[in-house]
């Protein structure tokens, strides 16, 4: 006859549940650090291409871009560390039309900031990924999402005599640009290890600024404060968020990611009225309502 275990002592059945605790909290912690540098990443976005444009009246669009393309590249190689030589023709197509990309991606958005404005121009450019999110799905929710986006759309372009065409077709043109951005960073993910992809990307895209650069400086002399806006510009517009990204994704799921993306028009909006002085009138707020609600409800209903 088989006898049955003497039962364990209390202390030692209830030794497992302290590891399950203690790694539930650390889960808690680092889902809170995760949120909380999400928001410093948006705030550190909105708020560095709020100081950038403060260097427009001296350095222009161009100049801050060119100068923010420096800095994120030097940020990326030192991260990446791409191994040039051992690029195949396979793997470096991708990763130049990345670069080109990336430059016209960041100049047409600083070019739609000096003549609409902060909260608009990041707003046009966020409909590129929300687009190809919409486009790429088949489910009736993201059809209702598609008409809300459209009619925000339609709300901030509505014809106006102050209206801004050349600045609003920039922000698309930024759009358009993000969502190709997303697509060849795609490809390169694939055929490029690691962040070699990117960083060689950033490099290429500096090089390609270095004569802009170079014109903008001999034509308009920079001043000290110009192009200390600017390189603050591609620290906290470039540098902090892509650091911050990569610690945020360890921690906080992909939907939440997503979600938290979604309100970077309305922290564009607000920096720019706080910081800038760029006050929206009650329509432009509900255009970007609109389609900040029409990302959110794609995320929220996705079962991906």
């Amino acid at each position: 006859m088989r006898t049955r275990p003497a039962p364990a002592p209390a202390s030692a059945q209830a030794a497992p549940a302290a590891p399950l605790v203690r790694k539930s909290s650390e889960q808690t912690d680092g889902r809170l650090a995760g949120v909380a540098t999400m928001i410093g990443s948006g705030l550190s976005t909105q708020t560095g291409a709020a100081i950038g444009s403060l260097a427009f009246p001296v350095l222009g669009a161009v100049g801050v871009v060119a100068v923010r393309q420096y800095v994120a590249a030097l940020v990326l190689l030192a991260v990446g560390r791409p191994s040039w030589r051992s690029f195949t023709w396979r793997q470096w197509w991708p990763v130049v039309l990345l670069a080109l990309v990336f430059g016209t991606m960041n100049l047409s958005l600083y070019s739609a900031m000096e003549r609409v404005g902060l909260g608009l121009a990041v707003t046009l450019e966020f409909l590129g990924p929300l687009t190809l999110a919409l486009a790429t799905s088949r489910r009736r929710a993201d059809v209702c999402c598609a008409v809300i986006a459209a009619a925000g759309v339609i709300t901030l372009m509505r014809p106006q005599p102050s209206t801004d065409y050349l600045g609003m077709a920039l922000g698309l043109l930024a759009a358009g640009c993000w969502a190709s951005y997303i697509l060849l960073n795609r490809t390169v993910g694939r055929r490029i290890p690691g962040a070699q992809g990117a960083a060689a990307a950033a490099g290429l895209s500096a090089v390609l600024f270095l004569p802009i650069g170079i014109t903008v400086a001999v034509r308009h002399p920079p001043t000290v404060g110009a192009v200390a806006c600017a390189v603050a510009a591609g620290v906290l517009a470039s540098a902090v968020p892509y650091l911050a990204d990569l610690f945020t994704l360890r921690h906080v799921p992909p939907r939440a990611f997503g979600l938290f993306m979604s309100v970077n028009p309305v922290l564009a909006a607000a920096v720019g009225w706080v910081g800038l002085g760029q006050g929206l009138g009650g329509p432009e707020w509900a255009g970007i309502g609109a389609i900040v609600a029409a990302n959110s409800l794609s995320i929220l209903t996705s079962r991906n």
